[in-house]
């Protein structure tokens, strides 16, 4: 069970939960999207690069989850966490679920992806739960390189070739409605920042804008005006895309209850 704290008597438990499954779906279905790489990147470096990326976030997501289920006090494990809810139940941003496309669009998505997530474990670090501010300080250190790297892609592909700055400009133009999301804030959302436990979602909008700006400056590409943004992950609303990534995802555990090795 988790120690009581000042935060949990402050704290509805239920919000704490959604929040905790929130962190750890992002890192658990992105994650499996970019593992969806291995074997087929564009070069054995880029291979490497994308499956050790995958293996951070899926690491991340065993103590998001973890958690989570300490949290919620029913005796779930991360692995029963991430294996056997479905698709209602999961709080990931819409982004992570996007299909990897091209290598371009993958590159893209990640880098929207860290920019908010670094950001978001920064504030994370300042928590008053210190599992929840030891979970983000780990988890930094791994994001930092994610976002350097992604970034300097981005950067290179945008400013490349006229068929790579093409590519990328169509990924941006197809990911940035899904961006909004990370802004919002769920019925979940809103107990956190009063506690100390979270920063509010629109917090970090200034800062992200910024550094996507910036970043799209340097790539030559032209960021996408804001119209209509799509959302509802983070209260378990997702696109069909999200059923066939739990369909590939959770098959051993759903066609083999409890198997072990």
């Amino acid at each position: 069970m988790v120690q009581a704290t000042a935060m949990q008597a402050a704290v509805d438990r239920a919000a704490l939960f959604d929040f905790l499954l929130g962190m750890g779906d992002n890192t658990l279905i992105l994650g499996h999207r970019l593992s969806e790489w291995c074997g087929h990147a564009p070069a054995l470096e880029e291979d490497i690069a994308l499956a050790n990326t995958a293996l951070d976030l899926i690491g991340q997501t065993q103590l998001w989850l973890g958690l989570a289920g300490e949290v919620e006090g029913r005796g779930r494990s991360a692995d029963d966490l991430a294996y056997l809810r479905d698709v209602r139940d999961f709080r990931n941003l819409l982004l992570t679920e996007r299909p990897n496309g091209d290598y371009g669009r993958t590159l893209m998505r990640q880098f929207l992806f860290d920019a908010w997530h670094y950001l978001a474990l920064k504030g994370l670090r300042g928590s008053c739960e210190p599992r929840i501010a030891g979970i983000a300080e780990k988890a930094s250190k791994e994001v930092a390189y994610h976002l350097e790297r992604s970034r300097d892609l981005v950067i290179r592909l945008g400013d490349g070739t006229a068929e790579s700055h093409a590519r990328m400009q169509e990924a941006l133009d197809d990911l940035w409605p899904y961006t909004g999301e990370m802004f919002v804030s769920e019925a979940h959302d809103l107990a956190l920042p009063a506690a100390g436990v979270a920063p509010e979602p629109e917090s970090l909008r200034a800062d992200w804008e910024a550094l996507a700006a910036e970043t799209l400056r340097a790539a030559t590409l032209e960021k996408p005006e804001d119209r209509y943004m799509h959302g509802g992950g983070k209260r378990g609303l997702h696109t069909e895309h999200l059923g066939y990534v739990l369909a590939e995802m959770q098959f051993l555990q759903r066609a083999y209850p409890g198997a072990s090795w």
